[in-house]
């Protein structure tokens, strides 16, 4: 999109004058307490990587620059046999099959093989990264065999309204995994295990089927859209069965045990039973051992429904934080005419900061992907600079922003590992202690950190503006005056002394970002 700058005389020459309540007076050491090195997460896959086997390769080989740059964590895909060899992991068939057994026509998932994965957690180990892994428990895909299943039809856009009687369907519901037999596990599963499902082999028919039998509903508590969201995809999972959750509470751990994971990325949790998540989640801390740091995908640009279920999970878990990415979408479409001061407004991280994992991007808003809002290259940067330079939230780099994505349309999204680079080397050296927040003017916005004594040279001060460029004046503390700093990014060349009384004027380029630290 051909950027259009806001036409307004008053922005043609921006320096914008924010004034503190208190301005200290006296010159100030460094925050003293000691500064842990910032965590950034990287999600590492697009949709569109390459079905070669080679992604678990790719990112052991990856792992020393993804330390050097900063990155602390990987999410890695879904590492368990889907519907085909090219399924990207969200039609789950086995969940103990991470590319082991000759099922689905292949041993090697679109990833690679179990020992592939293996290698590469055990270097990114080596290099001090830790590996969450994705978990995709609201449905299972690509079953063995048809079972007839007593069933009926509900609304697609209210599930508890009834739209037909009950009749027979032939559902895709029975797994025996042949391949693997009882390795690992001897659950066999039925249509009793499930809820519903959207395909009657017998007729050829698409419906969203309800399935009839003792105790059988949609599950609760879910997300109440369309009535009741318990049902996504594929063979609807019924957490209300107790031999189901025991199961897939045992394979959390054998997962986790098994891999060498650190955490859990959790698939689609709106439509999962809430109650039966939070238990899962405290199971697998208790039978590992460890944190097990969780971030689930509640996608939703609603931030009271996040904060409903951080509560009822007892906040045992984070949320990626949709209402931000919106937000994002929303200044990079906006034609120059989004109010930057809108752009922390009903985000999770402006509300609980501590459970919120910031993200610029992700496999499902990427171009052509089932939840497209993908934020304009122009503005990544600067969307970037506002997650990892930022005391708030725990952010996540998008392997599709760092080095493009594939698809098959001209739409993809364009390598920005150049961009990025400099964004991470300033969260993982420079964006330490106080910050202080310069958002309140509707072109031009900043926020300042002062650095920690523990970290040299820490300290920072980033601008970014969706309109014709401008500067902002702003405190970095006295502990900082007398320095020069520079603009880390390259997109300006000048060098910014502070003053005395801590303050400095800060410039930016149109539709641009700069983030100046210490040279």
């Amino acid at each position: 999109m051909k950027k259009k700058w806001k036409k307004r005389s008053r922005f043609a020459a921006i320096t914008m004058f924010s004034t503190l309540l208190l301005v200290p007076s006296l010159a100030q050491p460094k925050e003293a307490k000691a500064a842990t090195t910032n965590g950034t997460m990287m999600q590492y896959f697009e949709w569109y990587v390459p079905n070669d086997g080679q992604q678990w390769n790719r990112l052991r080989t990856d792992a020393p620059y993804l330390s050097s740059v900063g990155i602390t964590a990987v999410w890695t895909p879904p590492a368990y046999k889907g519907t085909s060899q090219a399924d990207v992991g969200y039609g789950p068939y086995d969940l103990y099959d991470l590319g082991e057994f000759n099922q689905k026509g292949t041993v090697r998932t679109k990833y690679g093989t179990k020992a592939e994965l293996k290698s590469a957690v055990n270097t990114l180990h080596s290099n001090g990264i830790q590996v969450y892994g994705d978990v995709v428990m609201n449905h299972k895909a690509g079953a063995d065999y048809t079972e007839n299943v007593t069933a009926v039809e509900v609304n697609p856009s209210n599930r508890n309204q009834e739209t037909s009687g009950e009749y027979n369907i032939q559902a895709w519901t029975g797994f025996n995994f042949p391949g693997r037999g009882t390795t690992y596990s001897n659950f066999k599963w039925q249509w009793f295990h499930f809820d519903g499902t959207d395909w009657d082999q017998s007729r050829s028919l698409s419906r969203i089927f309800k399935f009839r039998g003792t105790g059988k509903a949609w599950d609760w508590e879910v997300s109440s859209e369309n009535g009741n969201y318990d049902y996504l995809m594929y063979a609807d999972i019924d957490y209300d069965h107790p031999d189901v959750v025991n199961e897939m509470k045992k394979w959390g751990v054998w997962y986790a045990n098994e891999v060498g994971l650190d955490g859990y990325r959790l698939d689609a949790v709106k439509h999962i039973k809430f109650s039966f998540l939070k238990d899962w989640v405290d199971n697998a801390r208790a039978a590992t051992g460890k944190e097990m740091f969780t971030v689930g995908e509640y996608w939703q640009n609603d931030l009271g429904a996040l904060n409903n279920y951080l509560a009822k999970v007892n906040y045992n878990q984070s949320l990626f934080d949709a209402p931000l990415h919106y937000n994002f979408y929303a200044a990079s479409t906006g034609g120059g005419y989004y109010d930057m001061r809108n752009i922390l407004n009903n985000t999770l991280v402006a509300s609980n900061p501590t459970k919120a994992v910031t993200l610029v991007e992700n496999h499902d808003t990427q171009p052509g992907q089932s939840l497209e809002s993908t934020v304009q290259p122009w503005f990544k940067p600067l969307a970037y600079a506002f997650i990892l330079t930022r005391s708030g939230g725990y952010p996540s780099v998008f392997y599709g922003d760092m080095y493009g994505t594939k698809g098959t349309t001209t739409r993809e999204i364009p390598a920005l590992k150049s961009k990025i680079e400099p964004l991470l080397k300033a969260r993982k050296d420079y964006a330490y202690g106080t910050q202080r927040d310069y958002i309140d003017n509707p072109d031009v916005i900043g926020w300042t950190r002062e650095g920690d004594s523990t970290k040299a040279k820490s300290g920072l001060a980033t601008v970014i503006t969706d309109g014709p460029g401008g500067s902002k004046r702003m405190y970095v503390g006295t502990s900082n005056a007398g320095e020069v700093w520079y603009d880390l990014t390259g997109n300006r060349t000048d060098k910014i002394t502070i003053g005395s009384d801590g303050y400095a004027t800060f410039p930016v380029n149109g539709g641009s970002v700069s983030v100046w630290v210490q040279q």
